[in-house]
Parts: structure tokens; C-alpha cells; sequence
């Protein structure tokens, strides 16, 4: 049995006193009150995102440092600075302010290293975070939008590093800034204007720099802040996705209030994200422009890299054979119109409409607030891992001339070799990820009727020996035990009730349906344990809105999308 009540937050007096002062003039208590009761539950892949969001700090934090010493301007001056190697050499006045930031700035060095730790990190966390919504599922319904919000931050952060990477001027970031020029020649019609455009004229012209530090430090990041504004919006009010477990359920969400458990440990969190990044940037040398010296469009550096986040769009041009056509004196360059943009188009595509399709083809129109196992999502999980491999296949062949070198493989060998792997181990991954997937189920499905391995050898009556097993506990079996939403298992025969074909079942179109359906669903039934134990998915003795004795619980009516008479409340087992 569990009884409800409301907890009070105590909080200090002179706390109190000065949110008494704020209420007075606002009338915010009440919302206050709501959002610190906010129930969050506690699973380590959530620190993924927060991750993500402290970087973001981090990063606009040591940017506003920045942006006070740098100077946006390729036009020339002659360098007399601290780093005697380039003295007397003629640099855009970036680069030498860059340098100026390096060596002569208190602090600027440091904090350089810092602002590009905390971009890798963040782009790495965004990735992270992606795969763990994707692989668990967490885009179902009602959350949707939420994913696309999540696409659309990860590109942003792409171009935004990109632009933060090449306004230095040095030879490095200069080639990144030539591949792109060739990107945007290779666009049919408009290609030309567009470069033209950005470049003031000829590449390099003498105002990209000045046009990438305003879309740099103004124009994307206040696209960031709007997404990442919603995307935290909309995880409040929809409430946090959560990992299966006794007594969640799509009903609840279970876990610790917003304070003090959550603000302390999430405060706790964005410090040490800081002093990773701090230590980074101390001991981790990251982007060394001196040692390449200035842009110069008749010089390249050898065995250039971009950072990680790039890397797969250089693999994919490298990977790419070449084509082109000639039509009417016009030449379209496929060999870089495809992989630069068409491949990430692509990919992007399919991860925006897979929650749309993967409703489609399950019928599931059912509200999640429960996160499934990968395990338990086969297709799903194969299909993410197979895009994992042509995307890794992609990033390594982006530096396939330094693998080439340290393998002691003919460049042109391994480049004909990821021709062939980028479509064959894709589907190698995903049929290989697929059967684990099931077969993890079957794993799962035996465990339930048998009970777990003891390890502990036990001799019959006969003489024979048999391994003595254990019933699973309640809790093991919640973390097992999934339960297909209703709207899943209606109705998906050939046939209606009149023995006719089923309406959704006609035509092509229908059949497709059917077969995706099939496809999607298929898995291991798993069954509750012969014991009675089941997950609680309101059947487990725990009540609707039962909990696990290990942390507050937040219910109500569809409360996974905060619609409906809902409210917080924190259950104790008496």
C-alpha cells in the first residue's frame, strides 16, 4: 500500500524572505513551487545531455573573452610579436591577433584552449546524447518535436564550430575554408553567386572572416539559445523520458525533485564539466596555429585534419570516385555536389522522419514515458548501428592519407577498399546487431522461466550435477518485462471481423504497412515470471502510481505530456 502527501520545501529563512520580497511583486510562488517539486529521474546517459548543455556555457562564457581581443579583418599587417618564428612575416590581422590572444593575452592561451575543448566536447556530447534517445527509443510520442529541435542544434553546432575553427586565418583552417569554397562551386546555377557571396568576390577575398565572426558569435548562437530554450521547455513540460524499472510506468515519472537533489547534483555536474574542460586546456594542446603559420591559397600543410566533427564530410569527398558532366559548356560536379551535400542531406533526412516512420510501420500511436532497451527495438537498433559504421567508415577514411602512412598501405588501396565497405558494412552491422538484439531477448525470455544463473553446482538424487538457479526479483523482472502499448497489438490481421481484407491490409501501400509492421515488432514475447512478479505497468501490487522506495514519483492523468488534470506529488510506501 502507498499513501500520498505533500512535501513542503523548507527552504532557508533568508531565502524565503527574499523569494517572499520577489512574489510580492511578480506572483511567481506558485510556479516556483511547481518547477522545484519537478520530479527528474536518475540514470547515468542522462548526464549525456547535460553535458552538452555545460560545454555550451563553457563555450559562450570563453567566447565573450575572446571576442574582446580578436579582430575580424584579413587586412595585412606585418607581425613583431611574442612568437619570434613568424616575426617580420605579413598575416591578416586575425591571425596576428590570434596570435596576440596566444602569447601575449594573460590568460589568452588558456582560454583559447578551453573555447575549442568545449566545442569538440559539445558537438561529442550532442552525438552521444542523439544515439541514446535513438537507440532507447526516447523520440516516441509525445516527443517528437523535441527530436527534430535535437537534429537541428547538432547542425547548427557543426557549422558554428566550422566558422569558430576557420576565423583564425592560419594555413590549417584556410584549407577547410578552400574545401568549402569548392562545396559551394559544386552547387549547380547558383554555386558561383553563393561563393561570390560569402568570399566578397574571388576566395579568398578579403571579407570572409569579418562575415563569419558575425554569423559566429551573433547569428548562430542565438539560433542556439532559442532551440536549446525549447528543447529544455519542452522536457519540463513532457516530462523526463525514463529507464524501465519497478513501478515507472507512462503514467509517472520517478525519481528526485528538482530541490535540492537534483539542483545541488546538477550544479555539482557543471563543475566538473568545467575543470575537465579547464585541464584540457591546460595540459591538452589543441590547435597550435603558430606552428603552421599564415593562410596562404599556394601552400598546404601536410597531413591536414579538421576537427572530428568534420571529419566524416572530408571522408565522404574523399571516398567519392570521380564524375562529373559537361552539359552545354557547364560542368556539374557530382564527385562533390554528392558527398558534400547530398550524403549529409541524407543522412539528416532519415534520422528527422525515422520517428515518423517507425509509427507508421508499428501503428504504435501510444504516449512513452518509459525509454525501451535497445534489445528490445531490433530493427530500430540495427538500423542505428548500420548508420554508425557508414558514418565511421566515412570519419576514418577522412584521414585515410595518414592511416595510409602509419599502415604502410597503398593510399589508393585504401580508398577503393571504403568504396566497397561503406555499403557492405552497413549491412553486415545491421543483420549482425539485429540477431544480438533477439537473441539478448531469448536471453532474457529464458531468465524469466528459469530464474538466474547461481553458479553454484548442485548433485542430484541420480548422481547427475544441474547448476542451482533463482527466481528473479520483482526488480529484475520490471527491468525486463516489456509490455507492447495497446495500440500496437490492435488489429493487424489480413482480415476484418467479416473475414474481408482488412482496410489497411488493401492495396500496396497496405501491404508495405503490413510487412514493415512485421518487421519492426518482430522480437521475444516476454512473458511474466511463473511467480506472478510482473513490471508494473499497473499490475504489479504497486498501484498505478507505485514506485520503487527509491526516490519520489510525479503522476497524473497522460502525465507524460502534461495535459489532462495532472499534479506532483511524492508517494511513501507505508
Amino acid at each position: 500500500m502507498s499513501t500520498t502527501q505533500h512535501r513542503p520545501l523548507q527552504m532557508p529563512k533568508p531565502l524565503a524572505k527574499q523569494g517572499g520580497e520577489l512574489d510580492d511583486r511578480f506572483h511567481a510562488a506558485k510556479g516556483v513551487r511547481t518547477l522545484l517539486r519537478k520530479v527528474f529521474p536518475d540514470h547515468w546517459t542522462f548526464l549525456l545531455g547535460e553535458i552538452a548543455l555545460y560545454s555550451f556555457i563553457i563555450l559562450i562564457l570563453t567566447g565573450i573573452f575572446l571576442t574582446l581581443f580578436f579582430q575580424p579583418s584579413m587586412s595585412e599587417v606585418v607581425y613583431h610579436g611574442s612568437y619570434t618564428k613568424l616575426d617580420g612575416v605579413r598575416m591578416s590581422q586575425a591571425y596576428a591577433s590570434t596570435l596576440n590572444i596566444s602569447f601575449d593575452v594573460r590568460g589568452g592561451l588558456l582560454m583559447r584552449q578551453i573555447h575549442h575543448w568545449a566545442a569538440d566536447v559539445f558537438l561529442a556530447a550532442i552525438i552521444c546524447h542523439l544515439l541514446r534517445i535513438f537507440f532507447t527509443g526516447a523520440y516516441r510520442k509525445p516527443r517528437e518535436t523535441n527530436w527534430l529541435i535535437g537534429l537541428g542544434m547538432f547542425t547548427l553546432g557543426i557549422f558554428e564550430g566550422f566558422l569558430g575553427y576557420s576565423m583564425p586565418d592560419d594555413l590549417l583552417s584556410g584549407t577547410g575554408v578552400r574545401i568549402a569554397e569548392g562545396v559551394l562551386l559544386g552547387i549547380p546555377v547558383v554555386g558561383t553567386y553563393l561563393s561570390f557571396f560569402l568570399f566578397g568576390g574571388q576566395f579568398p577575398g578579403n571579407e570572409f572572416v569579418a562575415r563569419f565572426y558575425i554569423i559566429h558569435v551573433l547569428l548562430i548562437p542565438g539560433l542556439l539559445l532559442a532551440l536549446v530554450s525549447a528543447h529544455l521547455f519542452l522536457m519540463v513540460h513532457q516530462k523526463h523520458t525514463q529507464m524501465p524499472g519497478a513501478g515507472r510506468t507512462n503514467n509517472n515519472v520517478v525519481g528526485q525533485p528538482m530541490y535540492p537533489y537534483f539542483a545541488i547534483k546538477t550544479g555539482a555536474f557543471f563543475f566538473f564539466v568545467f575543470g575537465v574542460l579547464a585541464l584540457l586546456g591546460t595540459f591538452a594542446q589543441i590547435n597550435p596555429i603558430w606552428q603552421v603559420g599564415p593562410y596562404t591559397p599556394v601552400a598546404i600543410s601536410a597531413g591536414s585534419q579538421p576537427d572530428f566533427y568534420m571529419g566524416f564530410l572530408e571522408g565522404s569527398l574523399r571516398i567519392f570516385p570521380n564524375w562529373t558532366w559537361d552539359i552545354g559548356g557547364h560542368t556539374i560536379a557530382w564527385n562533390v555536389l554528392i558527398p558534400a551535400l547530398v550524403i549529409l542531406g541524407f543522412l539528416f533526412t532519415v534520422l528527422g522522419v525515422w520517428p515518423f516512420v517507425e509509427r507508421w510501420a508499428t501503428g504504435d500511436k501510444s504516449y512513452h514515458n518509459v525509454n525501451q532497451k535497445p534489445r528490445n527495438a531490433p530493427t530500430r537498433t540495427g538500423v542505428g548501428m548500420a548508420g554508425v559504421v557508414f558514418y565511421g567508415i566515412m570519419w576514418l577514411e577522412g584521414a585515410n592519407d595518414l592511416i595510409a602512412v602509419h599502415l604502410q598501405i597503398p593510399l589508393y588501396t585504401l580508398t577503393e577498399v571504403a568504396r566497397y565497405a561503406v555499403f557492405i558494412g552497413p549491412v553486415i552491422a545491421f543483420w549482425i546487431t539485429r540477431r544480438i538484439c533477439i537473441g539478448l531477448q531469448r536471453r532474457d525470455a529464458a531468465m524469466l522461466e528459469h530464474g538466474v544463473e547461481t553458479g553454484i553446482i548442485q548433485q542430484l538424487p541420480n548422481g547427475g550435477f544441474a547448476e542451482a538457479e533463482r527466481p528473479v526479483t520483482p526488480e529484475e523482472a520490471a527491468e525486463l518485462i516489456e509490455l507492447p502499448p495497446p495500440s500496437v497489438t490492435e488489429v493487424r490481421s489480413d482480415t476484418d471481423e467479416n473475414g474481408l481484407p482488412a482496410p489497411a491490409r488493401r492495396g500496396l501501400a497496405g501491404r508495405v504497412q503490413a510487412r514493415a509492421h512485421d518487421y519492426f515488432v518482430e522480437g521475444i514475447s516476454l512473458a511474466p515470471p511463473a511467480n506472478g512478479h510482473t513490471n508494473g505497468h499497473g499490475t504489479n501490487g504497486h498501484g498505478t502510481n507505485g514506485h520503487n522506495g527509491h526516490g519520489e514519483v510525479e503522476s497524473g492523468e497522460r502525465a507524460a505530456i502534461g495535459s489532462g488534470p495532472s499534479g506532483d506529488r511524492a508517494d511513501d510506501e507505508a
